[in-house]
């Protein structure tokens, strides 16, 4: 019997020229269901209609119907949906409510009135079931990225629904968090609930699915997962050599409120070089970048940088998105970096691919399109060094394409450029040299010796 399930169904956003969903038929039976598709298709407007925020929250037309564990969407208010819809979604950093790992975890259980003799149990065997027992008791504030997206997933799995909804889920995971992460979806369909999720990057998930939706231009196919192929992305030649050393981390400590991050750091990058910085969430990737870019001090030790502009991407791009349109967010760097050359905003849009998102409002994109319009907003205005944060999040493949080549020719315009992801094909592709940032440590190795 299928947990879920759209016929005909239709839906438009508030003031769209063309519906966001075309006349869909699907069911979601128990079991791992994969939604793929290109950015901007389609893909998290179906995954919210089971949570009912399609269309209750973001309001406009629809016709056909829905239902979710025998709820009629349309006529259900999102409070009870929740009950039965699980959700974790693209943005982590926008779904925490509390400070603390275990009250946020406790938060949905508090909702739905489940006894406050249960709520710890049901806590503590949600972050075991996402290996992140560790957590407990951790500020948000002092969480990565990735590690964020294990809590929302921890909290949507306290609750016991009978669908459980992950958009993008491991887009900010290493390698082994994925693996945790996919395990635990997995068991979750082992009593017969139903697992959804939508992901560019397949090559975990394809083997453990048991059905394939793909979504394009608003329309919704089945596919075959068995059929499904790996893409790899080659490396991208260069025009010239790496120049001199333009960016140095010496003898350097850095942390939170006084307690060290990583310490005894020792790294530094030259112009036209790619370095990669690799390693497991909550190793200090993100710290390490923010050192280099001067957000975060050093705690001893010293930190040079190269004259001139220098662009920062953070791991949440909507903390850079505030003007009326995709075009004035790219013409504020310009001109905030002189006009230089005469730059205009057409060129990095081209090459990102969104020249025909220009007009539109940043926050109303797609997640992966918001990624690239943040990555168009922060690097004119020719940077001597260009320090990405995960830049592949909510990305499809063509989208990564051209981020490789807009890194390739900052590189062989002569900037240096350092990339903190757990994307290895962007690590392949890209990276000149890889950094391994894990357990308070900052080792080196080459790019051949990316894991398989």
């Amino acid at each position: 019997m299928a947990i879920a399930q759209l016929d005909h169904f239709t839906y438009s956003y508030p003031g769209a020229p063309c519906p966001a969903l075309r006349d869909v038929s699907t069911r979601i039976d128990p079991g791992m269901t994969v939604v793929a598709g290109p950015s901007g298709s389609g893909k998290s407007t179906l995954l919210r209609v089971f949570n009912g925020l399609v269309p209750h929250f973001h309001g406009g037309r629809v016709s056909g119907a829905a239902t979710v564990a025998g709820f009629d969407v349309l006529a259900t208010p999102t409070r009870v949906l929740a009950r039965s819809a699980g959700f974790v979604f693209q943005d982590p950093e926008l779904q925490t409510v509390y400070a603390t790992v275990d009250r946020e975890v406790a938060f949905g259980l508090e909702n739905a009135a489940i006894p406050q003799g249960e709520i710890a149990g049901r806590v503590s065997e949600a972050l075991h079931e996402v290996g992140i027992e560790h957590l407990a008791g951790r500020a948000v504030r002092t969480l990565s990225g990735g590690e964020r997206q294990r809590v929302a997933l921890a909290s949507a799995l306290a609750v016991r629904p009978r669908l459980v909804v992950l958009d993008e889920p491991t887009s900010q995971l290493d390698p082994h968090g994925a693996e945790l992460l996919l395990a635990a979806a997995r068991r979750a369909t082992a009593d017969g609930r139903a697992v959804v999720v939508s992901e560019h990057r397949l090559r975990r998930l394809m083997p453990g699915a048991d059905a394939l939706l793909v979504v394009d231009e608003g329309c919704v196919t089945a596919g075959d997962p068995a059929a499904w192929r790996p893409a790899g992305a080659a490396p991208t030649p260069r025009l010239r050599s790496p120049g001199g050393e333009t960016w140095s981390v010496s003898s350097a400590a850095v942390g939170f409120d006084g307690v060290p991050v990583l310490e005894d750091v020792d790294v530094a990058g030259r112009a036209g070089e790619v370095v990669a910085l690799a390693g497991p969430n909550g190793g200090g990737k993100t710290t390490l970048l923010r050192l280099i870019a001067g957000l975060a001090a050093p705690l001893s030790g010293k930190v040079t940088r190269p004259p001139g502009g220098i662009a920062y991407l953070p791991q949440n791009p909507v903390a850079l998105l505030h003007r009326p349109s995709v075009r004035a967010e790219v013409q504020f760097t310009i001109d905030r970096a002189g006009g230089q050359n005469g730059e205009r905003p057409a060129r990095i849009l081209a090459m990102l691919g969104i020249a025909g998102l220009a007009d539109r409002y940043p926050r109303d994109l797609s997640s992966g399109e918001r990624q690239r319009a943040a990555i168009a907003a922060v690097l004119p205005g020719t940077p001597k060094l260009v320090l990405l944060d995960e830049p592949t999040r909510g990305m499809d493949m063509a989208s990564r394409s051209a981020l490789i080549a807009v890194v390739a020719d900052l590189r062989d315009r002569g900037a240096a450029v350092v990339i903190a992801t757990h994307d290895e094909d962007l690590q392949a592709a890209l990276a000149d040299r890889v950094v391994d940032v894990a357990r308070g440590t900052v080792t080196e190795r080459a790019p051949q010796e990316l894991p398989a």
